[in-house]
């Protein structure tokens, strides 16, 4: 097939455009209500584009339309397609005015109320029309956003799957890990704690921490116990220090919600060793995917706000714990 003769002429964003509305859903007629445009220009155009291509795009069905293996391959390369013209439009006015443009970030609900949170504060304050559009998922989930193109940059625990081909991972820190308990809590003013002794306490933990190999796993199986039995399971940090807040549970707060998070009034940090976690919170991106001005700016923001954690010891300074700044 030769591109400037068949396709280079012939394929247009717009034809392309239409032919993604119609994958996404599913049926002719829903698409071409949400084109505002007639169904006989949507199916003329599906056949055009199946007749420059010489392969069928779509399944047909009385219960609407399917991609094809060669539907699919389209589908995938044109959501490229469209980034990457967004992405030069953004560049282009982002260029045109620093203070303008948008930046959409994937981040777990951790790094939304610690770290991303500071730097999208620092950010906003020097170009107070930057729009930021937020992603919330987990380490398993957030690549997947980056390749359906969802977000541009995502913060999350490194995991194998962002040392796939198509990933590139910056590590930044790794985290510490404290054993928190909220008011009223029998085990608060006490100096002397072991983990043992805390084994059949009422545990909130996440779905990494109970995992083999995380700080909770390590720190307990040092001692020869298992994971505490956790009572609440939960990757929700608004549920943690609600739970908190009765004073029955204890629970494992990161390092960098205690330092960047909101004030943590009514948590109290036991005076326990937990390992850090040996993967490393990173920036994680496409690879071979240009990245944006705003994306480039809060990569290095980042960097900066998270040195403190990457050097500082098991303990933070109250003064500096919550401020972000040095």
């Amino acid at each position: 097939m030769h591109w400037a003769d068949r396709i280079g002429r012939r394929l247009r964003p717009r034809d392309l455009h239409v032919f993604l509305s119609v994958a996404q859903h599913g049926n002719m007629a829903k698409a071409a209500e949400h084109l505002a445009i007639s169904r006989p220009v949507v199916s003329k155009t599906i056949a055009e584009l199946e007749h420059t291509l010489g392969v069928p795009l779509l399944d047909r069905s009385p219960q609407g339309v399917t991609p094809t293996l060669y539907g699919r391959a389209l589908v995938k390369r044109s959501v490229v397609i469209f980034d990457e013209l967004r992405q030069s439009v953004k560049e282009i006015e982002f260029l045109a005015d620093p203070n303008a443009g948008e930046l959409r970030i994937g981040c777990t609900e951790v790094m939304a109320a610690g770290l991303v949170s500071t730097v999208i504060d620092r950010l906003s304050s020097r170009y107070p029309k930057l729009v930021f559009r937020m992603e919330l998922g987990n380490a398993a989930t957030l690549p997947q956003s980056l390749r359906e193109r969802r977000c541009e940059l995502a913060i999350a625990r490194q995991l194998a799957i962002m040392t796939e081909p198509d990933m590139v991972a910056e590590p930044l820190f790794f985290e510490k890990y404290f054993v928190a308990a909220g008011p009223g809590n029998r085990w608060l003013g006490r100096r002397k704690i072991s983990l043992a002794d805390l084994v059949d306490e009422p545990w909130i933990l996440t779905h990494l921490e109970i995992q083999s190999g995380s700080p909770v796993f390590e720190a307990f199986r040092a001692i020869k116990l298992d994971v505490p039995a956790a009572r609440i399971v939960s990757d929700s940090l608004n549920l943690r220090n609600s739970l908190l807040a009765t004073g029955r549970f204890l629970t494992m707060i990161p390092a960098s919600a205690l330092r960047f998070g909101p004030e943590y009034k009514l948590v109290k940090v036991l005076p326990i060793e937990i390992p850090r976690w040996r993967l490393p919170i990173a920036m994680i991106s496409l690879r071979n995917r240009t990245l944006s001005p705003a994306a480039e700016l809060f990569m290095a923001c980042a960097r900066e706000i998270s040195k403190p954690l990457a050097n500082d010891g098991s303990r933070f300074p109250s003064d500096k714990r919550r401020t972000g700044r040095q």
